[in-house]
């Protein structure tokens, strides 16, 4: 199962690549806060008949979650409008590689703290230089 994962996660970036191309081009054609919004929408009728049929009917449990557990759909659309605003500019490849260095610095202060309920695992060095090595291909690539 554990490589499955893996491979979900190559998949996803793979993705989000492809996303970030396509919303560029589109956020340079119709504006920016209407590419997010588009997406949204569109991720709202995907997830909508999703859920309609494949759901578990837990959607009323939300207001029992931490209310922490909530701001993820905040946190999306910050993420891709900053993708959306950011791709025309720099190009999909320094942007991925940024968020990738974002993704990996945030993800060492939460697990360092166990935030969230995540389990606890202290930065080391070998993390601090998996991020000063992103950063010096960002440096290289730019």
């Amino acid at each position: 199962m554990r490589y499955f994962a893996y491979i979900l996660a190559v998949l996803a970036g793979t993705a989000l690549s492809f996303e970030s191309a396509i919303y560029g081009q589109l956020g340079e054609s119709i504006g920016e806060l209407e590419t997010s919004f588009y997406n949204f929408f569109m991720g709202t009728l995907i997830m909508g008949l999703l859920w309609l049929f494949f759901g578990k009917g837990k959607l009323s449990y939300a207001k029992k979650a931490p209310t922490w557990s909530l701001l993820g759909g905040i946190l999306g659309v910050v993420y891709l409008t900053a993708i959306v605003i950011s791709v025309p500019f720099v190009g999909v490849g320094i942007t991925m590689v940024t968020v990738i260095i974002g993704q990996l610095i945030m993800s060492m202060v939460i697990e360092h703290f166990g935030w969230f309920g995540i389990k606890q695992t202290r930065i080391n060095k070998e993390k601090v230089f998996a991020v000063i090595s992103m950063i010096f291909a960002l440096i290289l690539i730019n």
